[in-house]
């Protein structure tokens, strides 16, 4: 069983809700974000989204974007994450997916990306513009290394298609709960709680909700209507404002933790 799927299954028994919490690579640095992964998982963070830097993030709020830059500007590359991951993979079972655009996967060689992303420990790739009808030359490499690939549900998604990209998606759905970038909105939980239920009414798979989610009580409120919750922003605004301080990563941890306790029994 792949390790997303054993997750939610996992969660599902006891009644608890996933926490996939969303880190920015190689910001502050590569080496650094192998530690986040490890001692988040330790925290009880169930699913790791690991964003790879990229120079236009058209879904990314102002938070992330900055972050990309930074990540950037220190020469963070595909390569180089995807060994940083294959390092990472020895010491952690968390399932790892990827973030990003389709741009630096392309550019890498998408037979090679599948090929080394599975050898790195990947377990699911989420790639914002690279829409259904457009994912097969990616997928027939990915799919064939058993690599879920995870698509985006947003509000204006009509049910139709709701159906038809379930049918494809594999490992989890990502309702993205607000129209707009990342980190700039706060979701309205009455408008989650009816765009579920039009969910649920096309697929089982389990899904996700994120964009605008930082505190545990917004988590709390969520989860009842969802099978987990994706925090982003907030960690990588942590990250910012603490990366150069000795209890950077217990305040991180600390946050996480928070999140945590908030999602179970809902």
């Amino acid at each position: 069983m792949r390790r997303i799927q054993k997750k939610f299954n996992d969660l599902k028994k006891r009644g608890d809700k996933a926490l996939v919490a969303y880190l920015t690579a190689g910001d502050p640095s590569l080496e650094m974000t192998k530690e986040l992964i490890m001692d988040l998982d330790e925290a009880g963070v169930d699913i790791l989204e690991i964003g790879v830097p990229f120079s236009d993030p058209t879904a990314d709020g102002p938070t992330i974007q900055a972050a990309s830059q930074r990540s950037l500007q220190r020469g963070t590359t595909l390569s180089a994450i995807l060994h940083m991951l294959e390092t990472a993979r020895k010491f952690t079972e968390i399932p790892i997916v990827l973030f990003g655009y389709y741009n630096p996967i392309f550019i890498y060689g998408t037979e090679q990306f599948a090929k080394q992303a599975k050898k790195s420990g990947v377990d699911g790739i989420l790639v914002v513009d690279l829409p259904p009808e457009e994912s097969r030359e990616l997928r027939q490499y990915t799919d064939r290394a058993e690599i879920d690939f995870i698509s985006l549900i947003a509000p204006t998604t009509s049910s139709e298609r709701i159906g038809k990209i379930s049918r494809n998606a594999t490992g989890f759905l990502y309702y993205v709960s607000i129209t707009g970038v990342t980190g700039t909105q706060k979701p309205v939980v009455s408008d989650i709680k009816k765009e579920m239920k039009r969910i649920r009414e096309q697929t089982t798979m389990p899904v996700v909700v994120g964009f605008g989610i930082s505190t545990p009580q917004q988590a709390a409120e969520i989860a009842p209507y969802a099978d987990g919750v994706v925090i982003g922003s907030a960690f990588v605004r942590l990250i910012e404002e603490h990366g150069d301080k000795n209890n950077f990563v217990n305040i991180i941890c600390s946050y996480a933790k928070d999140i945590k306790i908030s999602l179970r029994n809902r």
